[in-house]
C-alpha cells in the first residue's frame, strides 16, 4: 500500500458486490474515552463515564432493526461495564465488534505522546503492530469473538497498515475518510480516495470501508478539486454551502443536521454506492463529552437524527447490513 498521503483513486480496485446486495447501509460507533480534544493527548485523565449510556443506545438500535458495529479502544475494552454491556449485545447477535487503536492509551508505550503519534500510521511498523497485536487479544479474549473490522483512531492508516491487518486476520478496515486531509496536524490526506468501498491491498486482501462522505451542490462534481484548496477559508465555504453551489456531507449526526444527511444519502444512492457507513462517536451519548453534544437536548436530538435518518433510509430501500454479511456478499 503506498503512503495514505501519496495514493489517488487509481491506485485501489474498487469491491464488487454480489446483486442480492443491493444498497445497505452500515452504523459504526467509535466507541472510546472522553479526553478532551483540544488538549494535549495524555495516557491518564480520560473518562468512561458515557459508558452506562451505551445499554440505552444499544436498545435503540434492536428497536431500529440496526446492527452496531462497536470499535473499541483499550479503555473501553478493559472496562467490565462495556465488555458486560457490549458482550451481551454481541453474544446475542444484535452487534459486531471490532478494533479502534488510540496509540496514546494503548500499551507498550514505547513513544511520546503528541499530534504525530496519536496517528497509529506514523508509529514504526514493529510498535504499531504491538500496540494492534495486544488489542486485538485483549477484545478477542474478554468479549469472546475475533474482531473482523479495524479502525485506526483518528483515521490514522499508515504506509505498514494494510499489511499488518492481513497477518493477523483482519477481514476489513475502516479507517478512510474520503474527501478529508489530516495533513496539517500530520496526518493522512484521504482528500482523493474513492468512497466506494475498495481493495486496501493487492491481490484481493483487507477490504477498505470508507466512511461516507459526499459533495452536494451545483459543484459537486468539482468538488474533490474545489475542496482542497478552499479547505482553509471556512467563510468562502460557507458561502458555498448557503448558495446551493458545494457542500461536503458526511453521514454522521456530529456537525450534520438531518436534512442535511437526507441530502447526502440522496446522493450517494443516486451515484450507486453499494454501501453508505455511517458513525460517530460513543462519548455523544452523554452530554458534554464531544462538541456536538452539550446538554440533554443535544442527547436527544442524537437519538432524533438516528431515527429520522433510518426511517429516509428505510424509505429510499436501503437495508442495515452487517460486517458478517458484507464478507459474505464482496465479490472481488
Amino acid at each position: 500500500m503506498k503512503r495514505p498521503d501519496s495514493a489517488s483513486p487509481r491506485n485501489f480496485r474498487t469491491a464488487r458486490f454480489v446483486s442480492s446486495f443491493g444498497q445497505r447501509s452500515l452504523l459504526t460507533v467509535d466507541t472510546e474515552e472522553e479526553f478532551d480534544w483540544s488538549g494535549p493527548f495524555s495516557r491518564t485523565g480520560y473518562g468512561v463515564r458515557h459508558v452506562g449510556q451505551i445499554c440505552k443506545f444499544q436498545d435503540f438500535c434492536e428497536s431500529i432493526g440496526v446492527t452496531p458495529v462497536y470499535l473499541v479502544d483499550w479503555p473501553i475494552a478493559t472496562l467490565p461495564l462495556a465488555i458486560e454491556t457490549i458482550g451481551a449485545a454481541v453474544n446475542a447477535g444484535k452487534a459486531e465488534i471490532g478494533i479502534q487503536l488510540h496509540p496514546w492509551v494503548n500499551p507498550p508505550h514505547d513513544e511520546q505522546p503528541g499530534p504525530h503519534n496519536s496517528y497509529a500510521g506514523n508509529l514504526p511498523a514493529e510498535l504499531e503492530d504491538q500496540k494492534f497485536t495486544r488489542l486485538r487479544d485483549l477484545i478477542e479474549q474478554n468479549f469472546g469473538v475475533p474482531p473482523l473490522i479495524y479502525r485506526a483512531g483518528r483515521y490514522g492508516l499508515g504506509p505498514n497498515s494494510a499489511a499488518m491487518l492481513r497477518r493477523s486476520g483482519i477481514a476489513i478496515d475502516s479507517s478512510v475518510r474520503s474527501t478529508f486531509d489530516y495533513s496539517d496536524g500530520q496526518g493522512p490526506n484521504y482528500s482523493q480516495y474513492p468512497v466506494v468501498p475498495f481493495w486496501l491491498d493487492e491481490p484481493r486482501g483487507v477490504l477498505e470501508l470508507p466512511l461516507t462522505t459526499v459533495f452536494w451542490g451545483m459543484l459537486r462534481k468539482q468538488g474533490r478539486f474545489l475542496y482542497p484548496r478552499l479547505r482553509k477559508h471556512p467563510l468562502v465555504l460557507g458561502v458555498l454551502a448557503r448558495l446551493a453551489l458545494l457542500e461536503r456531507i458526511p453521514l454522521t449526526p456530529e456537525g450534520v443536521t438531518v436534512d442535511e444527511a437526507r441530502r447526502g444519502i440522496d446522493i450517494a444512492l443516486d451515484d450507486g454506492l453499494p454501501l453508505l457507513v455511517l458513525s460517530f462517536h460513543s462519548p455523544s451519548l452523554a452530554p458534554g463529552n464531544t462538541p456536538y453534544v452539550r446538554n440533554q437536548h443535544d442527547v436527544d436530538c442524537l437519538y432524533d437524527w438516528w431515527r429520522r435518518v433510518y426511517a429516509y433510509l428505510e424509505k429510499r430501500g436501503v437495508v442495515p447490513t452487517t460486517i458478517r454479511e458484507i464478507i459474505d456478499s464482496v465479490e472481488n
